[in-house]
């Protein structure tokens, strides 16, 4: 089956160095934090605990770490003050831009992501102005280096949990899924005791555009660091065909 995204942020991930696994640790930390005030500590009595502890584990959080997360947001639930909040907007030659925050100061986190816009030469837009171009999938990223099952098990395995697609590339496998079939086909792959490099509901690109000019990629790529060193940005999706 032919696969709807590209694989270009696959060797990022594999890539990581310390700083960044801080930043990932960081924000799976706050989304524990929000997931455990709204639902609880249980993952069993709470989806989105759930799907925060499957992203956790795709980033090789350690369990204890996880646990101490979570035990931690339990006592202190009542002073989680942090709020999510989106931007869309456009980079050089009308790339399309979403930014999803977590933050405890909405003016601060505009500020910067404006800014992040700004020096980058673009813009930021009314919301809904780009979301219309992607479309919010279940993503699950599988090494090749860290799996021999046959492709064509990987792929019926998928499928059958719910999976609406299957692609394979020369170092990955990737599954996308409709949002609401995203926990069935993880857990899944999961129980199938299947290591995976990611697993989180993203927002996937319809169409994606290529940059030739220059001066238009240092200004794109300016833009995604400084919102990657943002610690308030949870995650950036755009349609930048790197």
């Amino acid at each position: 089956m032919s696969g709807h995204s590209k694989f270009a942020n696959i060797k990022h991930k594999k890539e990581k160095n310390d700083a960044a696994k801080g930043k990932i640790f960081t924000i799976i930390g706050r989304e524990l934090a929000v997931a455990v005030k709204e639902g609880g500590p249980d993952p069993n009595n709470n989806y989105k605990l759930q799907a925060v502890i499957a992203k956790a584990k795709a980033n090789n959080m350690p369990n204890d770490t996880i646990e101490r997360g979570i035990k931690k947001a339990a006592g202190d639930a009542g002073n989680v003050n942090y709020e999510y909040a989106t931007y869309e907007g456009y980079g050089p030659n009308g790339i399309a831009i979403i930014v999803d925050a977590l933050t405890d100061n909405k003016n601060r986190t505009a500020a910067n992501v404006r800014s992040a816009f700004t020096k980058g030469n673009g813009n930021i837009g009314a919301p809904g102005c780009v979301s219309f171009m992607f479309d919010k999938k279940g993503q699950i990223i599988i090494d090749k280096e860290e799996t021999d099952i046959d492709p064509d098990e990987l792929m019926m395995l998928a499928l059958d949990a719910g999976a609406d697609d299957f692609s394979e590339e020369e170092d990955s496998f990737e599954i996308l899924t409709a949002e609401d079939s995203f926990e069935d086909v993880r857990k899944a792959i999961e129980e199938a005791k299947i290591p995976m490099l990611s697993a989180e509901v993203t927002m996937i690109p319809q169409t994606y555009v290529k940059l030739t000019d220059e001066n238009a990629i240092k200004s794109i790529q300016r833009t995604l660091d400084l919102l990657d060193e943002d610690d308030d940005v949870q995650a950036v999706y755009h349609n930048w065909d790197e």
